[in-house]
């Protein structure tokens, strides 16, 4: 049987397990894809301990895979899937966990993968990137404007940096010391976390912060907040919608739709986009990647490599 890393009750890491699962089978609208690589995102353990995302609704089915975004090559399709044949390289968001030998991906959310984007580089897109689209699309700022990121040295902060730079704006990251070298080789003017960080932010920006994409939420938003004179153009992916609404801003809205995975697949192949892959683990050390995230110790983009 196929093998996939779960978690069998809402908790912490002593719920996690290496199991053997029952090989999905497609159902109208969907397709099999054999993993190649699966991302690995702060979300996939706040699931574990009962967390809750935007929409979601029920309680999970035990055991139940981990992993929102993978690649890998199509087996077979389900009832209606037009697009897709076996054999073809793709990459999107799972249905029910990606840290698995086997998954299923709804073909209105998978895209196929460029020749040019690597397996693990297309395994990071589908979460991280294009919620990083999505939020400095959201905003809509000039080119030349300043964007202010907070936690920009995590996964969808980088990629937030450098689509931001893509577009012609100019990016002051928020991040702690240690991150400091990291965040200016995407192209962001470095601030370090901490206590007093608005003050170094503004001396960073002295004509002003047009925007703000934050990616922590707390204190941190609420900080970020007196930093705009306009906060319909504060955004966040890191607080619940409750706490940024209070402030006068906004969650990211996402898109969810195969032309965004088109998008940010081209910005990796055109070299305007780097996923920053820095480590990488096998399945069956997929409890230390999910670690290496949880513990906030991840630079960059974690990815578990199912299969060669």
């Amino acid at each position: 049987m196929p093998k996939a890393y779960v978690f069998t009750r809402y908790g912490g890491p002593e719920t996690e397990a290496l199991a053997e699962v029952e090989r999905p089978v497609p159902g109208p609208g969907q397709i099999l894809v054999a993993v190649r690589v699966a991302g690995v995102n702060p979300v996939d353990w706040k699931l574990r301990t009962g967390y809750r995302r935007p929409g979601d609704s029920g309680e999970w089915v035990f055991p139940s895979v981990f992993g929102s975004e993978v690649s890998g090559v199509v087996e077979t399709v389900g009832e209606g899937v037009e697009g897709f044949a076996a054999g073809d390289e793709v990459f999107g968001n799972p249905v029910a966990g990606g840290y698995a030998e086997y998954t299923l991906l709804p073909a209105s959310l998978a895209a196929h993968k460029p020749a040019g984007l690597s397996f693990t580089d297309a395994a990071t897109l589908p979460v991280a990137a294009a919620t990083a689209y999505d939020g400095v699309h959201q905003l809509a700022l000039p080119a030349g404007a300043t964007l202010l990121v907070t936690g920009a040295g995590g996964g969808v902060g980088a990629a937030a940096v450098q689509i931001a730079r893509a577009l012609g704006l100019r990016v002051v990251g928020v991040a702690g010391e240690g991150k400091k070298e990291f965040v200016e080789s995407l192209g962001a003017v470095h601030v370090p976390s901490g206590p007093g960080w608005t003050d170094r932010a503004a001396e960073a920006a002295p004509d002003g912060i047009d925007g703000v994409y934050d990616l922590v939420g707390g204190e941190v938003l609420t900080e970020a907040a007196k930093l705009l004179t306009d906060r319909s153009k504060l955004i966040t992916a890191g607080a619940p919608a409750v706490d940024v609404e209070r402030l006068g801003g906004t969650r990211v809205t996402r898109a969810r739709t195969a032309a965004v995975l088109d998008a940010v697949a081209q910005l990796v192949v055109n070299g305007d986009l780097d996923p920053y892959v820095t480590r990488r683990f096998p399945l069956t050390e997929a409890g230390e990647a999910l670690r290496t995230v949880e513990e906030g110790h991840a630079r960059g983009k974690i990815v578990i490599e199912v299969a060669e």
